[in-house]
């Protein structure tokens, strides 16, 4: 299978089931399910789901011999990471196989999106030249994220959809690109 899909890393309560309302009540996945409905909407939106290349798994679905290797499986297919980083984001154990395993292993791009946040200027400090503390304190909610970050190409993007689309769009951030690791 080629990279041609978005893996979306968002926090979720565990055990998670993707039917019961407690993960769509779940802010965090609420976000993700609008990069899908904006797929919905729109066939020419460039978000391709990676969760939708293998089978759905249940709440008692054992971590070592199922759900791990699941979300292994979905990464490898992925040609980058979408994070959702907010305040309601808690360090779970998915969170952090999917992005200590993304980062250190596939060295997969990240684009982190800040649904607290709506323009580029909420992100930057005020010079604009450097992203604020609003945004570097939310990276300690995530420490495999702080931690690893420098090894990859991060786009940090605030809840806007045109500049979301632009940031799936560009090949820097894609597997595979030569960009450099750092933040954009």
């Amino acid at each position: 299978m080629s990279k041609i899909y978005n893996y979306s890393a968002f926090y979720v309560s565990e055990p998670f089931n993707e039917s019961s309302l407690g993960a769509h009540a779940t802010k965090d996945f609420c976000y993700y399910n609008m990069l899908k409905a904006w797929k919905g909407l729109d066939s020419t939106f460039p978000f391709n789901n990676a969760h939708e290349t293998t089978y759905n798994v249940r709440d008692n679905s054992d971590w070592e011999l199922t759900l791990k290797p699941r979300l292994r499986e979905r990464l490898r297919n992925s040609k980058n990471i979408i994070l959702f980083l907010s305040s309601n984001t808690i360090n779970s154990r998915a969170l952090r196989e999917e992005i200590e395993y993304g980062i250190n292993d596939l060295k997969l791009p990240i684009i982190v999106i800040y649904p607290e946040f709506s323009t580029k200027e909420d992100l930057l400090t005020s010079d604009k030249k450097n992203l604020n503390s609003k945004v570097t304190t939310l990276w300690n909610k995530l420490p495999a994220f702080r931690d690893n970050k420098n090894k990859i190409p991060v786009l940090h993007l605030p809840l806007n959809k045109v500049l979301i689309k632009n940031g799936l769009n560009d090949s820097g951030f894609r597997s595979g690109s030569s960009k450099s690791p750092g933040n954009y």
